[in-house]
């Protein structure tokens, strides 16, 4: 009589499918990190990674499937936590308006009233995996990005969702207004061309390093104030160098001429991959990114890449984690605070250093590549408001 095969334990089964999904989501090791991806390995279903595997195949923009992986996350640990059960597909109605409820309430009325908003069970759920870190309501744009992703996950295994339900639409739209809250910047303070060239001297050093990032602050601030993705996506096939430019086209008769790139700009948050834009980048950004692509010998694939303890050039593109960080190292070696800024602040930075030097909105727009003049605008008013007179009235 055969011998029957040893049934594994509880805790070897779990091991083993956890280590079954994150083989899985090696597909996926160019969109998410190592780490983050043992950590959705734990909290994701099967047919989850699945999803994300199919969408991986359709040719999704990396950023969209980082953020849908790490919305897919959310959601599964918050309904485990607040349901004791996996996420439902197709969610019901109820599920939804509990995701907003627990997201979006009055701080005040929970003052008084302990079960309003999120349980206290499920936000220690939620903090203690290091998906939580606010401690009152939600932004309403957050909440919207989670359903939308909630949304798209949805359709995509084939499935109607309850989103556009009337009780849902009534319910975010009173939350939002219970739980109003001053929109934050994603960088409190713009780096402007002063704080630029404070972080410069910072790496003004011969290292290999020090020249990775010269040419990198350079680039994202001059081309228009890049997206941290859009600089860690970059690559040398985008680039195209063009005829020399004169400094100052309006004096052509004593302009020096200065050096000229092209940088195709291909998908981006505003743009798809064959919308065929591009910004110009001249000058001295142009003589960095040169030094840098010279130095570190890369004639192909990802321009700005991770240097290890020893000096020594990786293969791998630098991530937009990564990004950040390389920004917030160099404030902090300026002497200013790292807390105040972020990688967006190269962005916010350079539409309020072209609105104090007189350049126009369409302009700057061009090269920043804003879609909105409403959002583009918000720098060029705060800049006049800083400059005007209206504010000096008593001084």
């Amino acid at each position: 009589m055969p011998k029957p095969h040893p049934v594994p334990a509880p805790g070897r089964q779990k091991t083993d499918l956890v280590s079954r999904r994150a083989e899985a989501l090696d597909a996926l090791d160019s969109v998410l990190p190592f780490d983050r991806r043992d950590f959705l390995a734990e909290i994701l279903t099967d047919d989850d990674v699945e999803t994300l595997r199919h969408l991986a195949k359709e040719g999704i923009g990396e950023n969209s499937l980082r953020a849908l992986a790490s919305d897919l996350g959310y959601l599964e640990a918050w309904c485990q936590a607040a349901t004791e059960n996996p996420l439902p597909w197709p969610a019901p109605e109820p599920l939804l308006i509990k995701f907003v409820a627990h997201h979006l309430w009055d701080s005040a009325k929970r003052e008084t009233d302990l079960s309003h908003g999120m349980p206290n069970d499920v936000v220690a759920a939620l903090k203690s995996a290091g998906l939580l870190r606010v401690d009152g309501p939600h932004a309403p744009n957050t909440v919207r990005r989670r359903l939308s992703s909630w949304s798209t996950l949805t359709g995509w295994r084939g499935l109607k969702g309850k989103f556009n339900a009337p009780g849902l639409r009534s319910a975010i739209k009173l939350a939002a207004r219970a739980s109003a809250r001053p929109r934050a910047r994603k960088s409190k303070k713009a780096v402007t061309a002063d704080i630029l060239a404070a972080l410069l001297k910072t790496c003004a050093g011969d290292r290999l390093v020090d020249v990775r990032d010269r040419a990198l602050l350079l680039m994202a601030f001059a081309s228009g104030g890049r997206r941290r993705s859009e600089v860690s996506s970059l690559r040398v096939e985008q680039l195209v160098e063009e005829d020399p430019v004169l400094a100052d086209p309006q004096k052509p008769e004593s302009s020096a001429n200065l050096p000229c790139l092209t940088i195709k700009l291909g998908r981006t948050k505003t743009t798809e991959a064959d919308a065929d834009t591009a910004v110009l980048l001249v000058g001295r950004p142009v003589l960095a990114l040169q030094e840098w692509l010279e130095r570190a010998n890369i004639s192909e694939g990802a321009i700005f890449r991770g240097i290890d303890r020893w000096g020594h050039l990786e293969r791998k593109a630098l991530t937009p984690q990564a990004i950040n960080l390389i920004l917030k190292r160099r404030i902090g070696q300026a002497g200013l605070d790292p807390a105040l800024f972020s990688a967006h602040g190269l962005r916010s930075g350079y539409l309020t250093e072209t609105a104090r030097r007189g350049i126009p909105l369409p302009e700057a727009m061009q090269q920043s590549q804003h879609r909105s003049i409403q959002q583009a605008s918000r720098y060029y008013n705060d800049a006049e408001r800083q400059l005007g007179r209206a504010a000096r009235l008593i001084v």
